[in-house]
């Protein structure tokens, strides 16, 4: 089921508040525990009733250790994986036993997060080129998300379904979150 227009438009307008200026730093929001908080508070089932259900979804390997990756390569596959989780989250077949307004607050803050991205990545740009393996690791964050959507697809988006893939969401935003620090020390 798509988002009505009403809940789309109130999310545009909670998203549209000015960004502060961020230069070339990766953002502090990715530590923000209010994200992590509205992912958890969204699940209705319990993990263990949909056990059946659970999968591997093969996250990528070569994203693992951060140590090998390069600063700008890291901002540009944390603002692909919170764009597919964004995306993921906002179409067609999204949960509707999750709360409307839990969503929106989480749509909201992975909205910002992008935002705050997208002008880091202006700034990267500007002064150099992707890293090599940049667009590996893209393709490969890419594949990963085009199998969770496939596995809800498959599971005919069932309750079930997206608890397993609220987990592994909530996994793929500890890894950012992992990445950020290990980058930032």
């Amino acid at each position: 089921m798509a988002l009505p227009v009403s809940v789309l438009l109130a999310l545009v307008m909670l998203c549209s508040r000015i960004a502060c200026s961020l230069g070339c730093e990766l953002p502090q929001s990715h530590d923000n525990p209010e994200i992590f908080t509205l992912l958890r508070q969204m699940g209705r089932l319990s993990i263990l009733s949909c056990l059946k259900d659970r999968t591997d979804f093969r996250f990528p390997r070569t994203l693992v250790d951060g140590n090998q990756v390069e600063k700008t390569q890291a901002v540009a596959v944390v603002h692909e994986m919170l764009q597919q989780i964004f995306r993921l989250f906002s179409t067609s077949g999204s949960p509707s036993p999750w709360d409307e307004t839990l969503l929106i607050k989480f749509l909201s803050g992975l909205y910002q997060q992008l935002d705050d991205l997208e002008k880091c990545l202006r700034e990267e740009k500007k002064v150099e080129q992707s890293p090599p393996g940049s667009e590996n690791s893209i393709l490969a964050v890419k594949m990963y998300f085009q199998g969770i959507s496939l596995y809800l697809k498959e599971k005919e988006y069932s309750h079930c379904a997206w608890e397993v893939v609220r987990v592994e969401t909530r996994k793929c935003l500890l890894f950012i979150n992992n990445l950020v620090g290990k980058l930032k020390k």
